[in-house]
């Protein structure tokens, strides 16, 4: 595992504001991504999406690594691939499906506060604990917030973590 001062505080993940124009989760956080068309793998579509939301066009010798399949409240199956882009890419996002493209320091997923759980209180009283993940003063929910803690607990941490049993908040189910 790597030594994190220093090498976290260059590493930084690469996150999107969804547009505020789009029908679904619109002005969300999210992870560069979309539907798998017919015939491709899920790291084609990956490396596809990519380069459609965010104007990254990258080799599938980018490719690290994949997360667990995790399913959304509104029926999705959200296919995490971990890929390379390296410190010099510049991203020109799509203003049709991103508002904004960020560099997030792995350092911030970090944090002694994250993730944040919610246990059945409140607007999101649900079976199972609600995750949150935050960044700066903000937060990010499930399901982004899963897919980042367990490359968090995988990657950063060395420990084998299964993200499927956090909940959503309800906002996010549609």
């Amino acid at each position: 595992m790597p030594n994190h001062d220093g090498w976290s505080q260059a590493a930084a993940l690469l996150l999107t504001r969804r547009s505020s124009r789009l029908k679904d989760h619109p002005g969300q956080w999210a992870l560069p991504g979309g539907r798998v068309d017919a015939g491709e793998t899920v790291t084609q579509a990956a490396l596809r999406e990519l380069h459609e939301e965010v104007g990254l066009e990258l080799g599938e010798a980018a490719i690290i690594g994949r997360l667990d399949d995790y399913v959304t409240r509104s029926g999705f199956r959200i296919s995490g691939v971990v890929v390379w882009i390296g410190a010099d890419a510049e991203p020109n996002p799509n203003p049709d499906e991103v508002d904004s493209v960020h560099r997030i320091p792995v350092t911030e997923f970090l944090r002694e506060d994250a993730p944040l759980l919610n246990y059945g209180a409140g607007e999101d009283s649900v079976d199972n604990p609600v995750l949150r993940m935050p960044v700066g003063d903000n937060w990010i929910a499930a399901p982004t917030a899963a897919l980042l803690y367990q490359f968090r607990e995988v990657c950063l941490r060395g420990q084998h973590t299964r993200v499927a049993h956090f909940d959503q908040p309800r906002f996010a189910w549609r």
